[in-house]
């Protein structure tokens, strides 16, 4: 009796020691990521690589084929992982990928960019972009890195669904029927070629076009743009002749001359700038920023001393400015006088001209300059000077003259003189007694 009782408590102990057997987690709660909300899922995939995306697939049957509906499609250095340098096994796989997703790809695709450094112009791209055609794509990035400019095939002048194009080392030749992008709002052209009625024709036909960039082309050198939609424009390159038509909208413009200063003589070869002639057609201008050497191009035709029409909306001001060239300095003040309701204001010295360019003249010195009034600028900004006269009497002037200025912040070129550069600017008289000056180191 005893060995039986001693034989159910080591069956009891047994027994309590023996976990309890659970749900398993499944039963208790419901797969989270395959119930996921469809606008959430979607979200989650829009902020990962296309690489990321596709392999979220494995998640569960119901993320199976989430990323064949993505309406972004980039293909880009993430997109392609091949741990090689060689070029050909690299173009291998990104054509593969590529073709492989449009090929499943079962949804609207709004946008697709093309960006892989070691890509070059390839006859897959054609064939890219046909397929894009058919689909209404609304976005179109091409960034050829390597390589000749690649022609674009014609196909690309029928994806008349387009909102933005942007485009990186390639040659334009739209056929004769081509009437423009009729839906375009952005266009972004760098590295590119075209010729002068090609630019022409497409800017203006592209009657909804608001905002435009262009930078480091060739094939034309006269920049006509009649665009009565256009709000905002970024230029840089080597130019003749600079013409705004119908833009009265224009509220953002910069635009760079890239040029060097010793070719007035090429300069000369086109059409005379002047301030009246550039500004007359942006009558709302609220952001204008002049730089490298077309501050020059504009000061060629006689500066008057203030425009007829004042620019009333014009906020904010950057020009790179020669202080030792008269006309800059003249075609500078005159825009300072012109802008009533200028805050801010950014001049950065071109710091390989320090000589004196024609005869010297201490312009920001002139007593009859000082009867300007800048009853708005409160923040000013001076870069890249040398601490030389006309710089300083810049200075001066505008301090004396900006009864609400807050801040002037000045950054010399170089080290050289710094102390003294210093020296001077304390000493300078203050319209504004609340205006801080603040020196920084180059």
């Amino acid at each position: 009796m005893e060995r039986i009782t001693v034989f159910f408590v080591s069956q009891s102990v047994q027994k309590q020691r023996e976990p309890a057997m659970l749900p398993c987690r499944t039963e208790l709660e419901p797969d989270r990521i395959s119930n996921l909300p469809g606008h959430v899922t979607d979200n989650i995939l829009s902020h990962l690589s296309l690489r990321d995306a596709v392999r979220t697939s494995i998640l569960s049957s119901k993320w199976r084929y989430k990323w064949m509906t993505l309406p972004n499609l980039v293909f880009d250095n993430q997109c392609v992982a091949v741990p090689s340098q060689d070029q050909t096994l690299i173009r291998n796989k990104l054509v593969n990928v590529i073709d492989h997703v449009l090929l499943l790809h079962s949804g609207t695709i709004h946008k697709f960019k093309l960006s892989h450094r070691d890509l070059q112009g390839v006859n897959d791209i054609a064939k890219w972009i046909l397929f894009l055609s058919r689909v209404s794509v609304q976005e179109l990035i091409l960034e050829i890195w390597k390589g000749p400019r690649y022609k674009l095939p014609s196909c690309i002048y029928t994806c008349q669904k387009l909102v933005h194009l942007e485009l990186f080392n390639c040659t334009l030749r739209p056929p004769l029927t081509f009437k423009g992008f009729r839906s375009l709002k952005s266009l972004d052209l760098q590295h590119i070629t075209l010729a002068q009625d090609v630019f022409e024709n497409l800017i203006s036909s592209c009657t909804l076009l608001e905002r435009l960039t262009l930078m480091n082309f060739d094939g034309f050198t006269c920049l006509n743009i009649h665009a009565p939609n256009l709000l905002f424009v970024d230029v840089g390159g080597v130019l003749e002749d600079v013409n705004f038509k119908s833009t009265c909208l224009l509220a953002i413009v910069s635009i760079g001359l890239y040029m060097n200063v010793a070719n007035d003589q090429i300069m000369a070869r086109g059409n005379s700038g002047s301030l009246l002639k550039f500004l007359s057609n942006l009558p709302h201008i609220q952001r204008l920023e002049i730089q490298s050497y077309f501050l020059r191009y504009l000061a060629m035709s006689k500066v008057p001393v203030k425009l007829p029409v004042l620019c009333e909306d014009l906020t904010y001001l950057s020009i790179h400015i020669n202080f030792n060239h008269l006309g800059e300095s003249s075609a500078a003040l005159c825009l300072l006088r012109s802008a009533p309701n200028l805050q801010e204001l950014e001049m950065l010295a071109r710091p390989e001209e320090n000589n004196v360019v024609g005869p010297f003249l201490n312009f920001w010195a002139v007593e009859d300059h000082w009867n300007s009034l800048f009853d708005q600028l409160r923040i000013v900004k001076i870069v890249g000077i040398s601490g030389g006269r006309p710089e300083l009497e810049c200075i001066n002037f505008l301090l004396s003259n900006s009864p609400v200025l807050e801040k002037m912040t000045v950054k010399p070129a170089s080290l050289a003189g710094g102390w003294d550069l210093l020296k001077e600017l304390l000493r300078f008289r203050r319209a504004s007694v609340r205006a801080e000056i603040i020196f920084l180191d180059p």
